[in-house]
């Protein structure tokens, strides 16, 4: 039996990760547990109980997951005195120096992502210590790595950048909404490791981005005890947090660690906002992306269907489609090795649970390629990502005959659907169309092809054809946005083929709705008869303030008023129809801050706001909110009048150096949000 005391040991492990931390841009993350990239190389001290001699024993274990082993992949041992690879992995002694060991321990690129254990073991000892507990991530910036990207600019947009924003609003009015990602604040990393642990995912699947990005996306929403966030959009949020208040994705992951209930509520672009953070902090390049007239084909023919009776009213009952102002979904990017070649780069991953894909709620990743071409059977879900971005649109018309109900198309719109698809520039503070990656141009010859070919895929003949017009070539309604509590003028140009006089009669039905395209109010009917000559005409109908004022208080959520305008010539009964969108706008207010600040020194921002709506705002609050403050500040303002003047002044505490994103929101019971944002420099 061999001597206790010639027995190694060792006594205590340091993770010497510094200088590689630094370069592989893993030293921000708040967490206790040190953080590698796969592929990268970590340094670990040993301190032993006496020089290592020749015959004695020292092997590192890396585990992984519940009962770890070498058959599952799970358990990776290296002897660090004997150069050679386990499972890709290396590990190779640097330094020798009496009682102290430095090994150099290069992980596999092909490693499984997450939490693993480190264990030394000595003859019969082994150090085993909660605190010699390590992250792996996945690795962009190494080239085996299914998730490289070779872009320096690129991987600092869409791994480091923790600040950003998503578009929304409509197609002719886009706003930017602040977004803070926070993927390297306190418990963020920590939650995603955690959300690895409780998803379905396989220890060995959590190699695969592809795999970890779908199962992330599930994981976003609450369904059977498990998730996140809670989707809700009802208008009505007690016991909970309206949607649009939301202005950062670590406070939402952040409450999910620690209470481990999910977390009250959630809209398209907090979705996409909390996974675009998971999958920056894992180490998967990811965007946040918004289309605009996003389409719900329900029934995945390809097609969005409106039905509306012989007034311009929706019929619900019959109309499961639906288009959105706006959606806001993520762009994830890797290598897709389970599909044929050219599918790699981009895939579209949707948060939102809205269709159920393999029995759950989650949408991707499908590559972009796959949706620009309309090859709609590529897995994942590229069948109902096509729809949402390059679907036709159809309004059919139910008339009453005898007693019967007939149908008529009497509108096929091939360029309503998926209109300018953005994201943020890669850096820089703008909006960048990435339309012409998902689709070809509307109205393309490739365009056109490219629906041919989706249609023949889905083995369906197509249930409608373009209606035939003598007279009517185009409609079209135009609707400038409008500051809240003014008219809104809705302009229906009219194209002909023969300029003579006729008689068009004009029916609009105006409702107020979500983004969504839910319904919340109906507003009113307007109906004009006017005499028109000429192949281009013009009728204006105009609706009145006090239409929608009042009914602005039955929302928590941003308005948005929808026209449907049906016209008929009354000479030839010929009918067209068309939808309209107007949402409102805002004034805008003022913020002064300096350009730099300290930490631990107070910083002031002040705020100066000028009411110039006709109506007076109610319960008005400013609130002041960064990465590299405290906690988020707010002030209370009551009632402003109608042309009112107010000034607001909010004190802050920088903690954390660099640049830094101050976001300041303005909101009340008529205005849910405007925002202004500075960055400051903030330094020791």
């Amino acid at each position: 039996m061999m001597d206790a005391s010639k027995e190694l040991q060792v006594l205590h492990i340091d993770f010497l990760n510094q200088d590689n931390a630094v370069s592989h841009h893993t030293w921000e993350f708040q967490t206790s547990s040190p953080v590698f990239r796969r592929g990268q190389v970590f340094h670990l001290r040993l301190v032993l109980n006496q020089p290592p001699q020749s015959y004695h024993q020292l092997k590192l274990e890396f585990s992984t997951g519940p009962n770890p082993s070498i058959a599952k992949h799970t358990l990776v041992v290296l002897d660090p005195r004997t150069p050679s690879d386990h499972y890709n992995w290396q590990a190779t002694l640097q330094n020798e120096s009496g009682k102290e060991v430095t090994v150099a321990v290069t992980s596999s690129p092909n490693a499984i992502l997450g939490k693993y254990q480190l264990n030394v073991k000595t003859g019969n000892h082994i150090l085993k210590s909660e605190e010699n507990i390590l992250y792996l991530l996945f690795n962009p910036w190494c080239k085996e790595d299914m998730v490289f990207m070779p872009d320096e600019d690129e991987r600092k947009e869409y791994i480091l950048n923790d600040t950003g924003c998503h578009y929304v609003g409509a197609a002719r009015s886009i706003k930017c909404k602040p977004w803070n990602f926070g993927q390297f604040e306190k418990n963020v990393l920590d939650c995603c490791i955690s959300l690895l642990t409780e998803s379905s995912l396989k220890p060995t699947d959590r190699r695969d981005p592809v795999l970890v990005c779908r199962a992330m996306c599930a994981m976003m929403s609450f369904e059977k005890g498990q998730g996140v966030l809670i989707g809700n959009w009802t208008g009505d949020y007690e016991g909970g947090t309206a949607p649009y208040k939301w202005t950062g994705s670590a406070p939402i992951l952040q409450q999910y660690y620690n209470t481990k209930q999910a977390v009250c509520f959630g809209q398209c672009w907090v979705f996409a906002g909390i996974l675009t953070t998971v999958l920056r902090a894992l180490g998967i390049p990811a965007r946040s992306v918004t289309g605009f007239d996003s389409a719900h084909d329900t029934e995945r023919n390809l097609t969005v269907d409106t039905y509306v009776n012989e007034n311009g009213e929706k019929i619900t009952s019959m109309t499961h489609d639906s288009v959105w102002n706006f959606h806001v979904w993520t762009d994830a990017w890797m290598k897709r090795p389970d599909l044929p070649k050219g599918y790699d780069g981009w895939q579209a991953v949707d948060a939102t649970p809205q269709e159920r894909s393999q029995g759950v709620f989650c949408c991707g990743p499908s590559p972009l390629t796959a949706i620009r071409k309309g090859d709609i059977f590529i897995v994942y879900d590229t069948r109902f990502v096509f729809s949402e971005v390059n679907g036709d649109r159809l309004i059919w018309l139910v008339k009453m005959v005898n007693g019967q109900e007939e149908l008529h198309v009497i509108s096929m719109e091939t360029t309503s659907i998926g209109k300018n698809i953005s994201t943020k520039a890669v850096g820089q503070d703008r909006r960048r169309d990435i339309t012409y990656e998902y689709k070809y141009p509307e109205g393309s010859s490739e365009e056109r092809q490219v629906m041919d070919h989706a249609f023949l895929l889905l083995s369906s003949e197509r249930e409608h054809r373009r209606p035939v017009k003598e007279n009517f070539l185009h409609m079209s309604v135009q609707s400038d946005d409008v500051l809240l509590g003014n008219s809104v003028n809705f302009t229906v140009i009219l194209k002909r083929k023969t300029a003579a006089l006729q008689n068009v009669n004009i029916l609009g039905s105006f409702e107020l709705q979500l983004y969504t395209g839910k319904k919340m109010a109906k507003l009113c009917d307007l109906n004009k008869t006017s005499q028109i000559q000429g192949q281009v005409s013009e009728v204006t109908l105009t609706l009145d303030s006090k239409t929608y004022i009042n009914s602005l208080a039955i929302l928590d959520d941003e308005p948005v008023i929808r026209g449907f305008i049906i016209a008929e010539i009354v000479e030839s009964k010929e009918i067209m129809a068309s939808e309209v969108f107007t949402s409102f706008q805002y004034p805008e207010f003022s913020i002064e801050l300096p350009n730099t600040g300290r930490i631990g020194q107070l910083l002031v921002c002040n705020c100066i706001f000028k009411n110039t709506l006709a109506i007076p705002l109610t319960d008005v609050k400013f609130s002041l909110e960064s990465l590299g403050i405290s906690s988020l500040q707010t002030s209370d303002h009551g009632t402003v009048q109608p042309g009112e003047t107010i000034q607001s002044q909010i004190k802050c505490t920088p903690i954390k150096t660099g640049p830094k994103k101050f976001i300041v929101k303005l909101s009340s019971k008529q205005v849910k949000e405007i925002n202004a944002q500075k960055i400051v420099l903030i330094t020791k």
